[in-house]
């Protein structure tokens, strides 16, 4: 359960225009932008966990001092006053975005205040760049950098072996890096300014995953996988003597060296057939402890053994909990008990089924205790309890069969460590979050233990797309290995993720715009559905059907009131539906694995985008046409939305860097465009509250705009940009989405692929609100009367004592409204009681709506259309009378 997400988004040049009117420039033609950040406040939407952490690392000179590593989402300093873990990485910037993959980490125990990361996410093509040493003397609270001169793997096959990097406990300024690829083994000697190679190191691993995978991703050489000291063999200020180093090697697998690394031997006697994950060193009693496993995890490993090596006379001890023969799993995790010598754990990282295992010795591994055990199969009789109170959506929603349970006690468990001050806690990474307890040694004593969660302000997923309805939840967000959520409160985790069904990777959702009730989500599964619907604005769930060949989610659009829908799934052409997808009919025109957007309005018109064409259906999703405009971008790295409000008005986002790259407007459906030259790169479109004064909603992109890479604003339809992030809040990679908050002026939603969903809010509190009182229904600020109107009332939903309703109103005049204000009574004294698109005032049955700050332009010819939820009783009529100001509408 974890993403290997490759990044096709890369830098580039934009070029060229099409038809259309510029952006106003300044008077000396150059491009309006501020480069100076406002004052915004960054927060995570918390979900708390979300990913692989492949280790946690404790220091060992001062007290609740510890890091924790993640696979493509940085790194995280631990705060013990408030039990949380603060960000240590924000700061990488779109261009060093494999950065964000950490693949080990340090904790000087000479000077606590320095720490360091050795970072980079791919050893193959998909990271372009170098790996990193990153070091700090602040506890990460800023970094130095040091390139290297080959790649790092922190999200490749056996990230979860280690540490690969190691500060010398007795001369700090020593570290050792083991290297993958078979780059070798590093030293620095400056504090990790400088690195030169171990020339005499004998071997650089040999140990493939998948030696046929011609992508490099698993037949990458796993290389050096750890380095360990033994701090007896040193004194204060001079070089540690002996050090042992694992090498992804099955039949040569541990290294020492006795003089300080001048020379180097393979360690006699030891176990083949294996990969030592971990070298743990108990120096207090002399013992070398490795966990062995048949692969380089973190998914895979079928056998594993333990072994104990007395540092003192070379004997080799078989520690292993059970048999090599009744082993289905590798061992990985490990670690002693500083406080109590003796006393080791490890775990089995790859037992997938029931569930992972923790084994416990204190006798130096001669006798061993499980975590969890059978009282009479298939019942489990568990040494602990957990607690995922404070995660909820932990259990995933499931209630198995034993011996499985939910919540599990955790998978790919490659990361566990006693705290060397504290004998009762201890934290262990899994796939999915930090576990952990504070008392521990009820282990010991017969009593249960408490398991939970140990991972707020840790958030590590991989954001694939964002929505945020003008009403209903916030946040609705498009996750990878967990699904995604809904979110009533940023601040506070939801209970569960989108389930029935429960996608493994959710790779597109979407809203009915005038029916924010109706939500669609696509995505991926084994078996099972790929696609889902809720009526309740994402809250419950029920699955659809697949159209024939369907291997994955695609993308996904509702029409703007919900009543049909498009996908381009993968497998398969795009397909059409009305309802909610119980059947399926094959969209013509349009080419598969296209990406598929709805208008904002009319619930007819649905968009596409493939290879550098963009395609248009008026006919709800039957029939597509490609547009005639030329100039976008030639591949389909790209994102384009329509604005809620306005038929036909679009944006698109996207490219790169050997063809067009920008951002692109159309106001008519995408039949001719017109390229802002005020953008230089631009990968993700959003649209949120309109500013104060403002007549149009305000647009957020995460792109390249004069010469700078950031989170932009524009609240003049692009005609100027701020940038709203500094340069210590990056997150690396932003281009998977971003949209606005209709309800909230300038708060805008962040997609990381790692750093989980990051929100914004600016300081200026002004910029969406001001004026006079909206629901004043004498305010002076209410349009003047205008006309001629047409007006659509349909009522969308309804239940005992409420119902759901639409209203369309168009402009049938020859002239352009800037403003509406429609009026009507209802029959039977129904109460709105929450309304979308448009603000409202009700005295009785008398009711005013009128429009907000983006949709009040509404052109000749053209409609706008808003909700509402209301109360009834006896009767639920419809209103047959509607005023744009004094103006009589038809009613259709």
């Amino acid at each position: 359960m974890r993403r290997t997400r490759i990044l096709t988004a890369v830098l580039a040049l934009a070029a060229g225009l099409l038809a259309g009117t510029p952006p106003a420039l300044a008077a000396d033609g150059t491009a309006k932008v501020s480069l100076a950040a406002d004052t915004y406040t960054w927060k995570n939407a918390r979900i708390d966990g979300g990913g692989f952490v492949p280790g946690i690392v404790f220091n060992r000179k001062e007290k609740n001092l510890a890091y924790a590593r993640t696979d493509i989402g940085g790194a995280y300093r631990w705060q013990e006053s408030s039990k949380t873990w603060t960000p240590l990485l924000d700061s990488v910037g779109w261009d060093d975005w494999g950065h964000t993959g950490v693949v080990s980490l340090a904790s000087d125990s000479v000077d606590p205040n320095k720490v360091y990361a050795a970072v980079g996410t791919y050893t193959n093509s998909w990271d372009p760049k170098n790996g990193a040493v990153m070091r700090s003397s602040d506890r990460g609270a800023s970094w130095q950098k040091t390139g290297l001169p080959f790649k790092l793997g922190g999200n490749m096959p056996g990230r979860g072996m280690g540490e690969r990097l190691a500060v010398d406990p007795n001369k700090n300024s020593v570290l050792y890096l083991g290297a993958p690829s078979g780059k070798g083994l590093w030293r620095s000697t400056d504090s990790g300014v400088s690195w030169s190679q171990v020339t005499n190191f004998p071997n650089v691993g040999n140990y493939q995953q998948d030696p046929s995978d011609t992508s490099g991703y698993s037949s990458d050489n796993q290389g050096i996988v750890w380095v360990t000291f033994d701090e007896k063999t040193g004194t204060s200020g001079n070089a540690t003597q002996t050090l042992y180093v694992g090498v992804a090697d099955l039949q040569n697998s541990v290294y020492r060296s006795t003089d300080g690394g001048a020379t180097w031997s393979r360690l006699a006697g030891q176990p083949t057939g294996y990969l030592a994950h971990k070298g743990v060193l108990d120096a207090a009693n002399g013992y070398l402890y490795l966990s062995y496993s048949d692969k380089g995890g973190p998914y895979d490993g079928g056998k594993g053994q333990l072994w104990r090596y007395a540092t003192a006379t070379g004997t080799w001890t078989n520690i292993s909990p059970v048999a090599e023969a009744d082993t289905y799993y590798g061992f990985s995790g490990l670690t002693v008990d500083r406080q109590q010598p003796g006393t080791v754990m490890a775990t089995a990282y790859s037992s997938w089924w029931p569930d992972t295992q923790i084994f416990r010795s204190t006798d130096s591994g001669a006798t061993w205790t499980k975590a969890w055990d059978y009282s009479s199969y298939p019942n489990r009789a568990n040494r602990y309890t957990m607690d995922v109170s404070s995660s909820p959506w932990l259990t995933w929603g499931a209630n198995p069969s034993p011996p499985e349970q939910a919540p599990k006690l955790g998978w790919m468990t490659e990361s566990m460590e006693i705290d060397p001050f504290n004998s009762n806690r201890m934290m262990y990474g899994t796939g999915a979050t930090v576990y952990g307890t504070e008392n521990l040694t009820n282990w010991d004593s017969g009593s249960q233990f408490t398991i939970k969660p140990m991972v707020q302000g840790l958030e590590e997923t991989a954001v694939l797309d964002l929505a945020s309805p003008p009403s209903g939840a916030p946040l609705l967000s498009a996750l990878g290995d967990i699904g995604g959520f809904r979110h009533t409160d940023l601040t506070k985790v939801p209970s569960m993720m989108f389930t029935s069904p429960n996608f493994t990777t959710t790779t597109s959702l979407d809203f009915a715009e005038t029916n924010p009730n109706t939500v669609v989500r696509v995505g991926n599964l084994d078996s099972g559905p790929h696609i889902a619907f809720s009526t309740d604005n994402g809250a419950n769930w029920f699955a659809g059907t697949d159209p024939s060949g369907v291997s994955g989610g695609g993308t996904v659009a509702a029409a703007s009131d919900g009543s049909r829908f498009v996908w381009s799934p993968d497998g398969t052409g795009v397909q059409y539906t009305t309802g909610f997808g119980s059947s399926w009919a094959a969209s013509s025109g349009i080419p598969a694995g296209a990406i598929v957007e709805s208008d904002r309005v009319d619930p007819r018109t649905f968009y596409g985008f493939k290879s550098g064409k963009f395609y248009v259906s008026t006919d709800g999703g039957a029939t597509f046409a490609a547009s005639s405009a030329t100039g976008l971008p030639a591949g389909d790295t790209v994102r384009f939305k329509a604005v809620p409000g306005v038929k036909g008005d679009v944006w698109l986002a996207g490219g790169a860097t050997d063809g067009a790259y920008g951002l692109w407007h159309s106001t008519n459906g995408g039949t001719s465009w017109t390229k802002l030259p005020n953008v230089d790169q631009a990968d993700t479109i959003g649209f949120g509250k309109a500013a104060t004064g403002a007549s149009y909603q305000t647009l957020f992109t995460s792109a390249k705009i004069g010469g700078v890479r950031g989170i932009f604003r524009s609240t003049d339809k692009g005609a100027t940009w701020t940038r709203i992030n500094d340069d210590a809040h990056q997150w690396g990679w932003t281009g998977g989405a971003i949209t606005g908050d209709p309800r909230v002026y300038g708060r805008v939603y962040v997609s990381t692929n790692g750093r989980g969903v990051i929100y914004g809010d600016t300081s200026d509190t002004s910029g969406g609100g001001g004026g006079t009182d909206p629901t004043d229904p004498t305010d002076p600020t209410d349009p003047p009367p205008t006309g001629p109107c047409t007006v659509t009332y349909k009522i969308t939903n309804q239940w005992s004592g409420g119902f759901q309703a639409d209203i369309q109103l168009t402009n049938t005049g020859s002239s352009a409204w800037s403003g509406w204000s429609l009026g009507w009574s209802f029959p039977n004294a129904q109460t709105i009681s929450q309304i979308w698109n448009a603000e409202y005032t009700q005295s009785g049955s008398a009711t005013i709506a009128k429009n907000v700050n983006w949709n009040g332009n509404v052109a000749a010819g053209s409609s706008v259309s808003f909700g509402f939820t209301g109360s009834w009783s006896g009767t639920n009529g419809k209103p047959t009378a509607f005023k744009v100001g004094d103006q009589s509408c038809a009613v259709t």
